[in-house]
């Protein structure tokens, strides 16, 4: 699956012709305060190599996120993370400022979800945020996940919520 639409968002697959959207995404401090901090653009040209070899990896991935005019909105997928020594596969969502607190999240989060575990037949999904992202946990709590515990995930405090198929 290279591409799937919401009712307001359109998601095509990561490939080398966002850069520039990431990058300007990646450089807003306040976007990326629970990313681990504002990445460089050599940084995230790296990001983009490695999340598009998840895809040839993996056969999903991260998306590119648009408005139904076309406008970059963020970005979003599926991919395999270690947590604690173990590989799972979470649910990623990120969204440029002016997107915020309009259910663009929730949205992304359901539609998802729902790929991850009708399409791709996953036994489970996580969401992993900080444990002071109050907004993202917000919003796996709306897509059904449950909190599971908490950790350390690059010596940050985090929370895990999994949904199970």
């Amino acid at each position: 699956m290279n591409r799937f639409s919401t009712d307001r968002l359109t998601a095509e697959k990561l490939d080398e012709s966002h850069l520039s959207d990431l990058v300007a995404l990646h450089l807003d401090a306040e976007v990326s305060r629970y990313l681990g901090g504002v990445r460089s653009a050599e940084a995230t040209r790296t990001y983009l190599a490695v999340n598009m070899a998840h895809w040839d990896q993996n056969g999903f991935g991260l998306f590119v996120l648009r408005t139904k005019d076309g406008t970059f909105a963020g970005r979003a997928g599926i991919r395999h993370i270690i947590v604690d020594d173990v590989d799972e596969i979470e649910i990623a969502y990120t969204f440029k400022r002016e997107f915020w607190g309009q259910g663009f999240a929730s949205e992304i989060a359901i539609a998802l979800t729902e790929i991850g575990m009708s399409q791709l037949k996953l036994p489970s999904l996580i969401g992993l945020v900080f444990v002071a992202h109050g907004a993202s946990r917000r919003v796996l709590e709306k897509a059904n996940y449950r909190l599971e515990k908490s950790t350390t995930q690059h010596d940050e405090d985090v929370v895990i919520y999994r949904i199970r198929r």
